[in-house]
């Protein structure tokens, strides 16, 4: 008869406190107060999910009634057994979920006054204690301010605020961190060494990632894994396998999507859009993926190696990218994708706003930001303050869209830029210079004396024709994009 399968989870729980994983401020603090028989009749541990609040509630538990070991418990005696198979009369595990009436605290309060069987500590585990009622909570105060001796509360929570201040100020708190991704990957190596499973180090260190910290959960993602990579030759554990079975983008498609997007190449990267969307990937899923993807070119950009933060070794990003884009650059493509992924829930068509986010990045290279605009208007008014001038060059040709600083630049050094007139033979330069002629001529005519009808352009008179001031020139070949003759 072939073996009870048992999930991983289950199998690797730890048992003593040297195997609790990335919580090594709680392991040394709990063996001190054991191996110095200080005791609290209250602890209440805290923590995101999976990161071993209940295991540790377990062995600490089986540690306080040991017989033998003085700051852990042996495995080997009869209440370590008797406490790992769950049949101990000495150690009670409450679920506060559905435990969390008065009538369940009062239940409790009654069991308390016995004293334990077999060991030396009667041990109530009270699970999710943030869902007892507010009734239960006041119920429970005066039992855990005064137990017996004899009896010790471990409290376990995931959402330590809902837990009432009168219920921490009696037990010892302890927070239990998210586990390391470089640790969560050892962990995975020695389990499929010790099961004759082949992996791959980068397929392992993306499980280790997208468990978010949680051993529990990359457990569970591991079992998955597992399960579809056996074959003829055994279980070989491979990236592209895990993208194939699980609809995940890999890295060269984002690389190869990001390349056309910078290159402004539209059409490469509405294609490219579609063949990802058809390998079976979902929208919301691709948006994640992209937004992880251009986060972290912005840690890349601003210094960050560490490849647990990145997701990937730094030289695996695509070099262009990263060359062509700043971060001014990365914060707006990561502002894009963000609200097309707030917008897709509600959207009529919720690959309409992806396309609509891939069609904005392709055109991010020209975006110009808010800071830059004011840097350049800064520029020109610095321009125009010292009264600089140029020559206007009769040779026209197309202005290449500049970035701010070129353009702040050009101003300072008086240097014209050549450009090309509009389409029906009038420029910007011609119609506002009309308009300031305009405005003299009514000025002059009205006598208007006061300061609110001369012009603010550093009291240089402006005339009319083709000796209008070069200033105007200045101020509209600051702005990127605007064409003037």
């Amino acid at each position: 008869m072939a073996a009870r399968y048992e999930v991983t989870a289950s199998k690797y729980r730890p048992k003593t406190f040297d195997e609790l994983a990335g919580q090594e401020f709680v392991v040394s603090t709990i063996k001190n107060s054991l191996v110095n028989s200080q005791i609290a009749h209250a602890y209440l541990f805290s923590g995101p999910r999976g990161c071993g609040k209940t295991s540790a509630a377990r062995i600490l538990a089986r540690s306080l009634n040991c017989e033998k070991a003085p700051n852990g418990p042996c495995g080997l005696c009869d209440n370590c057994r008797a406490i790992t198979q769950g049949a101990s009369m000495d150690v009670i595990e409450i679920d506060g979920a559905s435990n969390n009436s008065v009538n369940d605290v009062r239940q409790i309060k009654d069991e308390v006054l016995f004293p334990p069987q077999a060991g030396k500590y009667k041990v109530y585990i009270i699970d999710e204690v943030h869902m007892l009622s507010t009734s239960a909570f006041n119920a429970l105060l005066k039992t855990i301010e005064e137990p017996p001796p004899y009896i010790c509360f471990i409290f376990a929570t995931t959402e330590l605020h809902k837990v009432p201040a009168t219920i921490k100020s009696r037990c010892q708190q302890f927070n239990f961190r998210l586990i390391p991704v470089e640790t969560i990957q050892e962990i995975l190596k020695k389990i499929c060494a010790e099961n004759n499973i082949q992996a791959e180090d980068d397929a392992l260190f993306w499980i280790a990632r997208e468990s978010t910290g949680s051993m529990r959960d990359a457990f569970t993602l591991f079992d998955q894994v597992v399960s579809f990579s056996a074959g003829a030759n055994g279980i070989n554990i491979r990236s592209d396998l895990i993208r194939e079975k699980l609809g995940i983008i890999g890295l060269e498609k984002l690389n190869e999507l990001s390349l056309s997007c910078v290159e402004n190449d539209g059409q490469k990267s509405f294609a490219l859009t579609d063949e990802i969307l058809a390998s079976g990937v979902a929208i919301e899923q691709f948006v994640i993926d992209l937004t992880g993807y251009y986060r972290s070119l912005l840690l890349v950009k601003n210094g960050v190696t560490r490849e647990s933060l990145l997701g990937y070794r730094p030289s695996q990003f695509c070099a262009k990218t990263l060359e062509t884009l700043d971060s001014i650059r990365l914060e707006q493509a990561l502002d894009i994708l963000l609200d097309c992924y707030r917008n897709i829930r509600y959207s009529v068509s919720p690959r309409f706003d992806l396309e609509t986010a891939i069609s904005k990045l392709t055109w991010l290279t020209k975006w110009v930001s808010p800071i830059e605009l004011k840097n350049s208007i800064d520029a020109a008014k610095s321009a125009l303050a010292r009264g600089g001038s140029f020559a206007p060059s009769s040779n026209t040709q197309t202005v290449e869209p500049r970035s701010v600083p070129a353009a702040a630049a050009a101003v300072a050094e008086n240097t014209a830029p050549k450009t090309q007139p509009s389409g029906d033979g009038r420029s910007l330069t011609d119609e506002f210079q009309k308009m300031l002629a305009a405005k003299e001529k009514t000025s002059t005519n009205n006598n208007a004396d006061d300061d609110d009808d001369v012009p603010m352009w550093n009291n240089t008179s402006i005339k009319s024709g083709k000796e209008n001031p070069p200033q105007v020139e200045n101020v509209l070949s600051v702005i990127p994009g605007t064409v003037i003759s």
